[in-house]
């Protein structure tokens, strides 16, 4: 068939007919998003792999910790440890509680005397004061005897001379019992000293 004008005319005009720009312009547009999401996800990937590198490192890390302190873990010198801090504590309770009854024991001696010395520093020394007519037949050295004995010291007189020279020292705490013949050689103050000691 016959054409009626020149096909290249036809041709050209047609192809000048054609607008391309946009869809060009859209292929541009769609290209440029397809790299900048190839780019931001290559920085996540690459992120999230260096995070977890590092938790790897930490984990190995934990792991070794781990294996040496179980290594270095003894349970029998742990389970000794914890038994020889147990009998400790039980004797410093024991020790504490036995100073408390020691406390309150002395406390109780300390009142008496406190009693004896009132009633020694109301007689006087020539045994005057309130309360001598209840005592009346009481004196100096009745006195003594009774601070002696509160101590727990009694005096024995000789059954000779009638003077005291012997004395019994009695320790209730330990139980024990001194007889001390008093020899007028030795000093009052050696004599004090060793009661004390005894006591």
């Amino acid at each position: 068939m016959l054409l009626d004008e020149d096909p290249a005319t036809l041709i050209s005009e047609c192809t000048s007919n054609f607008n391309i720009a946009p869809d060009r312009a859209a292929l541009t547009r769609i290209t440029t998003s397809l790299r900048t999401l190839t780019t931001a996800r290559t920085l996540r990937t690459s992120s999230a792999g260096a995070a977890l590198q590092r938790l790897d490192r930490q984990r190995a890390t934990l792991d070794a910790q781990h294996a040496l302190e179980a290594q270095q873990h003894d349970p029998t010198a742990h389970a000794s440890r914890i038994l020889a801090l147990d009998t400790h504590k039980f004797r410093v309770a024991k020790q504490a509680s036995e100073v408390e009854v020691e406390g309150a024991r002395l406390a109780g001696e300390l009142e008496g005397l406190r009693r004896v010395l009132g009633e020694v520093e109301a007689r006087g020394v020539e045994g005057g004061g309130e309360g001598e007519g209840a005592r009346e037949g009481e004196d100096e050295t009745i006195l003594k005897l009774k601070v002696y004995r509160s101590l727990g010291i009694d005096i024995e007189p000789d059954r000779e001379s009638g003077a005291y020279n012997k004395a019994i020292i009695r320790n209730n705490q330990k139980g024990d019992v001194h007889v001390v013949n008093i020899d007028p050689k030795f000093s009052r103050f050696f004599y004090a000293n060793y009661f004390w000691q005894t006591m």
